[in-house]
């Protein structure tokens, strides 16, 4: 089995920084892009930033310039550090990864965590 589990989220002034987590771990044979989506109250889910196996990035609009992404692969670990957090990124965060499993090697398929909620409000 697969396991992603976020961290990091919580409360935040608006101008204020949050640097988020997510491990994998489990029969995890390889792993391809990683990244956040996250979803604020009555809204659909957006993505927000994605990285690759090599390292390069991507971002939304809306966060470019105040979000970074970025990995550690030995550690299979994504983050997101978000700085001057606007009220309106208020949201619970998701990550997720594009990895195949010891089982199947050859298959490459999308998992997911449970989220973090992050609030930035004064």
């Amino acid at each position: 089995q697969v396991q992603l589990v976020e961290s990091g989220g919580g409360l935040v002034q608006p101008g204020g920084a949050l640097r988020l987590s997510c491990a994998a771990s489990g029969s995890i044979f390889s792993i391809n892009a990683m990244g956040w989506y996250r979803q604020a109250p009555g809204k659909e889910r957006e993505w927000v930033a994605g990285i690759s196996s090599g390292g390069s990035t991507n971002y939304a609009d809306s966060v470019k310039g105040r979000f970074t992404i970025s990995r550690d692969n030995a550690k299979k670990t994504v983050f997101l550090q978000m700085n001057s957090l606007k009220p309106e990124d208020t949201a619970v965060y998701y990550c997720y990864s594009d990895l195949a499993t010891t089982e199947q090697p050859l298959v490459v398929l999308r998992y997911w965590g449970k989220g973090t909620l992050v609030t930035a409000s004064s």
